[in-house]
């Protein structure tokens, strides 16, 4: 049923070069990511409300976003978050040609320029993540909190956060208009649960 909230075991075994989770031993230590930004109307809220919550977090860009909001962008680096490459026109590697898939995602490169990168709905082809493992980190995930299905209400996104979360839990929401209605509502909510649960937050290192 939940196949969505957290990949499967097997769905992760098909691409062992990529990040799903981080192991920590003695700490709990959790990842918040945002996919598809930046944008106006709903990114500087992001940004203003981890620093109210003193949190580092990793931005997935999609380039043509940092091209028309390169303002936002460099906001994003100044406030201390690590960035990653989403790809130029937020392409699902399924539907693309490796060819297409690759000249998409060094496109988006020329203005984003991080070792980072996160397919689109996280679906590849074996020949597309070989590619881009000779050049980039792969970061999936361990956690989708589907903020973006406006079927779902923030409490059942909060729902998802309480539990799915983990130690290690690389964790995805979206700073993105199909995402607001319920990011507002359940980013805040999500932080302050996962603190009480005596959680740290990081970002993930770009080196």
């Amino acid at each position: 049923m939940f196949l969505i909230e957290r990949p499967p075991l097997l769905y992760r075994l098909l691409f062992p070069e990529a990040l799903w989770r981080v192991k920590h031993n003695n700490s709990r230590t959790v990842y918040l990511t945002f996919d598809d930004g930046p944008v106006p109307e709903v990114t500087p809220w992001v940004l203003d409300l981890l620093d109210s919550f003193g949190i580092k977090a990793t931005f997935f860009l999609v380039g043509d976003n940092v091209r028309r909001n390169p303002v936002l962008f460099e906001e994003i680096k100044r406030r201390g978050h690590s960035w990653g490459n989403h790809t130029m026109h937020h392409l699902q590697g399924m539907k693309s040609t490796t060819w297409r898939y690759m000249r998409d995602i060094t496109e988006a490169d020329t203005l984003i320029d991080s070792p980072l990168f996160r397919p689109p709905h996280g679906l590849l082809r074996w020949k597309q993540a070989a590619a881009i493992k000779a050049r980039y980190n792969i970061i999936m995930y361990d956690l989708v909190t589907r903020d973006y299905n406006k079927r779902l209400s923030p409490r059942r996104i909060l729902a998802n956060v309480k539990r799915f979360a983990r130690n290690g839990s690389i964790i995805v929401f979206h700073d993105s208009l199909k995402a607001e209605h319920n990011l507002r509502d359940a980013l805040p909510e999500a932080i302050r649960w996962l603190k009480s649960r005596g959680y740290e937050f990081r970002a993930i290192p770009m080196d």
